[in-house]
Order: C-alpha cells, then structure tokens, then sequence
C-alpha cells in the first residue's frame, strides 16, 4: 500500500514578497462618499487600485486580460481588485457606511 511521509515546511527569509506596483491612470478622485441617512460603522476604504481594475472592467468593458495588460499585472490580480471593489461598494450601501477612497 503506497504510504506518504509528510514533512513540514518551514518559511526562509521574509515571509511573502512585496507586492507589485499597480499603474493607475484614475486622477482627481473625490475623497469620500457619505450616505443620508449616515448609519454607525466604521467606513470602509477603497484603494487606487481597486478604482482602476472596477473602471477597466465595468465602464471601459474591458476583459481581464486587457485591463491587467493596462496595469502591469496578472488577470487574476485585475479579477481579486475588481471583486473586492464591488464587495466594498455593495457593503457600503447595504450597510449605509461611508466610502473613503484613499488617496496615493
């Protein structure tokens, strides 16, 4: 009967690698988002990045290999920006949180 020898793993050096610069073309940016009537919670911060994967994908109707061609990244990267995005946002909304868009 085959038999597996696990091994534990260990990490060497720094754990991860620094994330990759992400071009943004998004300028001008309004700094928060308030809703009426303002509900308590904490607000929630969409990043730079994320504007920009959300405005390739759903304004430009760009696919994800072209928006993550535009910015310097994986698609996989452009599809995690964009879904976080749209999850930020509809939790804003639902939940009546401010949105802060932080500013590079």
């Amino acid at each position: 009967m085959f038999q597996h020898q696990w091994r534990r793993r260990r990490r060497r050096g720094k754990v991860g690698r620094p994330p990759k610069p992400v071009a943004v073309t998004s300028t001008n940016l309004p700094e928060k988002f308030e809703p009426a009537p303002k509900k308590s919670g904490e607000p929630i911060i969409l990043e730079p990045a994320e504007i920009e994967a959300l405005k390739l994908v759903e304004l430009n109707k760009l696919t994800f290999e072209e928006a993550a061609e535009k910015m310097g990244v994986s698609r996989n990267t452009v599809w995690r920006l964009a879904e976080k995005a749209r999850e930020k946002l509809t939790r804003a909304i639902i939940e009546g949180r401010e949105l802060l868009i932080q500013q590079e």
